[in-house]
């Protein structure tokens, strides 16, 4: 188990009045306005406004965070800025000392660090109507990122999260603690085929930093155009990991058991990042075991986090029942039926760039 993700994750989010934050954020920033909550897992996230309409997310890091992660995720931002400046994600702003982050005492002598972005004006895209066109933007926009993000390291990019499907083993220990039962027993069906079939290939994967956390609650939309991606937000689950973890992880957020076909979504999500950003052999051949397997460590830390956290159950909840049914639905699958299903839209599978 990580023991600093851990830690963060076990560990409430700071708690700041309306009037702490706006204090903070005139101190730190020289920026007044009026304080608007935002969700959050980890961290305490506001949403700052100016009299004169400027907007700001003002994140409180959770004390429990380590300084190199948030320095990670700053650089991150930083670097994207530079080398894809037409990205649409968040633009870090400096404290009035020309620093990334800021720090603020909190309760029982603990500190956490401060960070201020801009605000992206869009649509979350939980809050429209899924379309083909709309999923095959997310998948060049995701390539498009992950293309930005080749080549850059930093000492943080280690951190040790358990929202990372490439280290989904770490989490078998919570399998026990689910009730019900026949959930218990789709748990173990899907984590001994990520320990049998995927763990042992992941070393020899291409490995970058990504986003891990590319979903309808973190990619924005145009008000007029449902189908043009204007902002990529929530930069707090990256680390340096397999690329294929990335697309799996984002095509999970794509089953619809509704659908009459629930592999249609990913696959065509799957096949526009294929298009922009290949996969290779070795990656298609895992990419549906690292789909389900994001399905499963959602279900598992979910359940244990809303245990711990009740006041935030509905956060915490908010992508459990998805998960449970996509596990069912793949239950009966072999490997390499949901492969095949998942790559529906790739024209010529195989070895490529």
């Amino acid at each position: 188990m990580g023991v600093t993700d851990h830690a963060a994750l076990s560990t409430a989010a700071p708690n700041l009045s309306a009037a702490e934050v706006r204090a903070l954020a005139r101190g730190l920033y020289g920026i007044d306005g009026s304080v608007r909550s935002l969700a959050g897992e980890r961290d305490q996230n506001c949403r700052i406004e100016t009299p004169d309409g400027r907007r700001y997310v003002l994140k409180i890091s959770n004390p429990r965070e380590r300084v190199e992660v948030v320095d990670f995720q700053v650089a991150a931002l930083e670097h994207i800025a530079q080398v894809s400046p037409d990205l649409p994600v968040p633009r870090v702003v400096r404290t009035l000392g020309g620093g990334a982050r800021g720090t603020v005492a909190l309760a029982a002598g603990m500190h956490a660090m401060v960070r201020m972005l801009t605000y992206l004006d869009g649509i979350q895209i939980r809050e429209t109507v899924r379309t083909a066109a709309q999923r095959r933007s997310m998948g060049r926009e995701l390539a498009r990122l992950d293309r930005a993000l080749q080549g850059f390291s930093h000492p943080g990019a280690t951190n040790d999260l358990l929202w990372n499907v490439s280290a989904a083993h770490r989490l078998a220990g919570k399998i026990d603690g689910i009730v019900n039962s026949h959930r218990r027993a789709l748990a173990r069906v899907f984590m001994a085929r990520f320990t049998d079939h995927v763990l042992p290939r992941l070393d020899s994967l291409r490995s970058q930093v990504i986003h891990n956390d590319y979903h309808f609650y973190n990619v924005l939309v145009a008000d007029d155009d449902r189908e043009r991606i204007v902002g990529i937000i929530d930069f707090g689950d990256m680390l340096h990991a397999p690329r294929v973890g990335e697309v799996g992880t984002a095509a999970a957020f794509h089953m619809d058991g509704n659908a009459a076909d629930p592999f249609e979504g990913p696959a065509q999500f799957v096949a526009a990042y294929h298009a922009a950003l290949p996969l290779k052999e070795s990656e298609q051949e895992v990419v549906a075991d690292l789909m389900a397997t994001r399905h499963l460590i959602t279900a598992l830390i979910s359940e244990w986090r809303s245990a711990r956290y009740p006041d935030n159950r509905p956060y915490i909840m908010r992508h459990n029942p998805a998960a449970w049914e996509a596990l069912s639905l793949m239950a009966d699958l072999s490997r390499a039926q949901m492969r095949d299903r998942l790559l529906a839209g790739i024209a010529t599978p195989g070895v490529t760039p």
